[in-house]
């Protein structure tokens, strides 16, 4: 078999190492190149030796076809054909399948199935797909395979027809100001669809113009191939040229600007700021001047130039004092917006130590200078920092000043010198002094010059002094402008002496009437004096009277403690007041005699007092203590059956059913009453009693017997507080309060109904005996007059008043 194929510049490929070719199939090429075959014959079929071995032939191996990409046509457009040598003896059909036949894209290729030309109906895209796969059939016209498939490889040939494509068209690079030539500074890459293998795929990178030209319109160059951007010449400088802007143009076909496609793009190249210019300030010399005692005050501002990028580390400047504040009074703080410094004290000043402060200061950067960058000798300047002189109040050189006095010094007495000292060395100005604090009002100062004396005698005893120590604070205030003053504390530690005596406790106790061995009343004492002036105490009985060493005795504990114990077997119940002297242990030692009340009982086996000792120790009698015990008893008895009657009734209350109806129920309820008009049972009352009599006259000739008192009495009226005109919301409880006091105090203020007073009752009586009254809860009553008594009655008519029909 045999096929033509175009565009080869050989004809055929062999199979293994032999090949045949025959004779009537071959064509000639034209003058340009040798054509291939047209036709594609199916392989030939096995065939046996006379040995009986199966030989094959050696065939054509079936070469590509090769189809360029955007063919204008006409379509359908022939390929190649197909053929069986056993077309001659039987009618074959062919046909082909594979992707781009019967396959999507379906119908790219068809085929003539009986002559067997195969055939292109559409322009084919070489980006959407390369190469096709087709396998070729024959078969005769019962279906029957005649031929064994063969394989077609059909390749798209590439035309361009693809420009180059930039992924961005604004590339953004930077390089470094003052960079050497040969500094890669960015990469730009342009992609083309088109076979890179071939001419049409191989794209070239060039500048086409660079913005502005500073120093020298070529500082950057392109690498033709890689698209890498690198500079190519010196100076580069952020602060002339910060930015620049560079047209790259990418063209395939090797670059070849006649037959190749072109894009461009373009690259911004940031010129990024070292620290090459260092800071610079922008005077020789400042000054400032700042008050004495003040502190966080800026007291000059200094200026600085740096053309670098502002507020950048290599713009940001940093002040340092290297000279002329050893203490450290002053610092430096940067201003971020303005980069300027602000000279700041941040410990006081003193006029009378330092009047003036020259400062020697530099200015560096946050970033260090770029290599190859000196310092200027305008970064250090010197700063002269003037104090001013301010009336500074009085101190206290001791404060607090502790003195030690002991306590009892008299009035009059001068304890000591309190001064103060002026720090303004250089004015002339007098202090004066005067109290601030004295809680007891026990001292006075001298206003000139700061002597204390005392007004009052000292007591270490007294509320003021707290843990032995008394403090006064006082005040200095000098003459300047504006005066100023200070204050000073005076503490006063008071020693203590005996001029307390101690006093008895406890003050009053019980003890049995019979002497006990264990009986006793222990007893110490209190004194408000300290050590050495307090205990041991000592506990003794008076000599006299005779009957108290008679009938008691005191026995010492320890130091503090004494037991005070009868002396005699027995002593008669009741209440005695035991004097007893006890001294403490000052020098000299301070006596007080003191009074304890004891109270006598009988006790019971525990040496407790019992009830009635406790009475009879109060000094009553046998007969009285008998009388109390009845009434006790007598109180329990009737205390027993008030709490049983109140239980009863409560019992009753909730079983029984009530008299009245709820709704007539008034107990606890409140009435509310909105009519202005009283009603009917309202009506039949002589108001006339209520008013006002015009005259007397009808009271004094009323019998003695009787006297009513119910009318206005003849006496001037009380006076009532007026209510202001707008009172305070605060006052109206106080208005209310004192008119209600004047009315209730106020004989002549209505209503005059009040009790009757019977001065008489007369001779004889027409009622009879109250005694003849009884009740019986039988016979015949008459309860219908229960109806005319009104609704309230109107429950205990209806139980008692209906008669038999009930």
């Amino acid at each position: 078999f045999s096929m033509l194929i175009a565009e080869l510049p050989y004809p055929l490929y062999l199979q293994d190492t032999v090949w045949e070719r025959k004779e009537e199939e071959e064509v000639k090429a034209p003058p340009e190149f040798q054509a291939p075959p047209t036709v594609i014959m199916f392989p030939r079929q096995q065939e046996i030796s006379s040995k009986g071995l199966r030989r094959q032939k050696r065939d054509w191996v079936i070469p590509p076809v090769n189809v360029p990409e955007n063919s204008r046509g006409p379509f359908p457009q022939m390929l190649v054909s197909i053929r069986s040598d056993q077309d001659r003896n039987i009618s074959i059909r062919y046909s082909i399948t594979g992707v781009g036949a019967d396959q999507p894209p379906n119908e790219v290729f068809s085929i003539d199935p009986v002559a067997g030309k195969m055939f292109v109906t559409k322009p084919l895209d070489r980006e959407r797909r390369s190469s096709y796969h087709l396998r070729a059939h024959a078969v005769n016209m019962n279906g029957e395979r005649v031929e064994s498939p063969i394989d077609l490889y059909i390749y798209v040939i590439d035309m361009n027809d693809n420009r180059p494509e930039f992924k961005n068209q604004v590339y953004n690079g930077s390089v470094d100001e003052g960079s050497k030539p040969g500094t890669f500074v960015m990469h730009l890459a342009a992609f083309d669809h088109d076979d890179n293998t071939t001419a049409n795929g191989m794209v070239r990178y060039r500048i086409l113009s660079q913005t502005p030209h500073s120093p020298i319109p070529n500082m950057f160059t392109i690498n033709s191939e890689t698209g890498d951007i690198v500079t190519v010449a010196a100076g580069l400088d952020r602060e002339k040229v910060s930015q620049y802007s560079i047209i790259v143009q990418a063209t395939d076909m090797e670059g070849n600007l006649n037959f190749g496609l072109s894009n461009t793009a373009t690259a911004i190249i940031s010129v990024t700021d070292i620290n090459d210019n260092p800071p610079e300030l922008t005077s020789r010399t400042f000054s400032g001047e700042v008050p004495e005692n003040r502190i966080n005050v800026a007291v000059a501002n200094l200026t600085v130039i740096d053309r670098d990028q502002p507020r950048s580390p290599n713009w940001n400047a940093v002040y340092r004092i290297i000279s002329g504040d050893p203490i450290g009074h002053f610092t430096i703080i940067t201003d971020p917006h303005t980069n300027d410094g602000m000279v700041t004290v941040v410990k006081p000043v003193d006029f009378e130590q330092n009047r003036a402060f020259m400062l020697t200061v530099v200015v560096n950067n946050q970033a260090p200078l770029a290599s190859g960058i000196q310092s200027s000798l305008q970064s250090t300047s010197g700063v002269t920092i003037s104090v001013v002189d301010i009336n500074e109040p009085p101190f206290f050189p001791t404060n607090p000043k502790s003195i030690r006095f002991e306590e009892g010094v008299p009035a009059g007495t001068s304890l000591t010198t309190f001064s103060a000292s002026d720090p303004d060395r250089f004015m002339q100005q007098s202090i004066r002094y005067s109290k601030l604090a004295d809680p007891a009002e026990w001292l006075s100062i001298n206003t000139t010059n700061g002597q204390i004396v005392t007004t009052a005698t000292l007591d270490r005893e007294s509320i003021y002094v707290k843990n032995n120590i008394y403090e006064a604070t006082f005040l200095a205030v000098d003459n300047g402008s504006p005066m100023a003053s200070g204050t000073g504390t005076l503490q006063i530690y008071l020693i203590d002496v005996n001029d307390n005596a101690p006093s008895l406790l406890p003050r009053e106790s019980q003890i049995c009437e019979r002497i006990n061995r264990n009986a006793g009343i222990n007893i110490t004492a209190a004194d408000s004096d300290t050590d050495p002036n307090v205990g041991p105490f000592v506990f003794e009985l008076p000599t006299f009277p005779a009957s108290i060493r008679r009938n008691w005795t005191v026995s010492r504990l320890n130091g503090d403690y004494a037991r005070l114990s009868l002396r005699i077997q027995y002593l008669k119940p009741g209440v005695y007041e035991v004097p007893v002297i006890v001294s403490d242990s000052g020098n000299p030692p301070l006596s007080n005699r003191s009074i304890i009340k004891v109270k006598v009982c009988p006790c019971d086996e525990n040496g407790d007092c019992t009830l009635v000792g406790a009475v009879a120790a109060a000094g009553l009698g046998t007969g009285a203590i008998i009388a109390i015990l009845i009434c006790i008893i007598i109180l329990l008895s009737e205390y027993t059956d008030w709490t049983s009657s109140v239980r009863r009734r409560e019992k009753e209350r909730q079983t029984k059913q009530l008299l009245i109806d709820p709704e007539d129920d008034v107990r606890d309820n409140i009435l509310k009453y909105d009519e202005e008009g009283g009603g009917e049972e309202d009506q039949d009352y002589d108001l006339s009693q209520l008013q006002q009599p015009d005259s007397l006259e009808h009271i004094i000739s009323k019998p003695l017997g009787v006297r009513r008192v119910d009318e206005r009495p003849i006496i001037p009226e009380s006076q009532y507080p007026i209510r202001p005109a707008v009172p305070h919301p605060g006052d109206i409880g106080d208005f209310i309060n004192e008119g209600l006091r004047a009315a209730d105090n106020d004989p002549t203020a209505p209503p005059y109904d009040s009790l009757l007073v019977f001065d008489y009752e007369g001779s004889g009586s027409t009622a009879g005996s109250v005694s003849s009254l009884n009740s019986s809860s039988t016979g015949d009553q008459d309860y219908d007059y229960l109806n005319d008594w009104g609704p309230r009655f109107k429950k205990l008519a209806d139980m008692y008043g209906g008669g038999e029909d009930d």
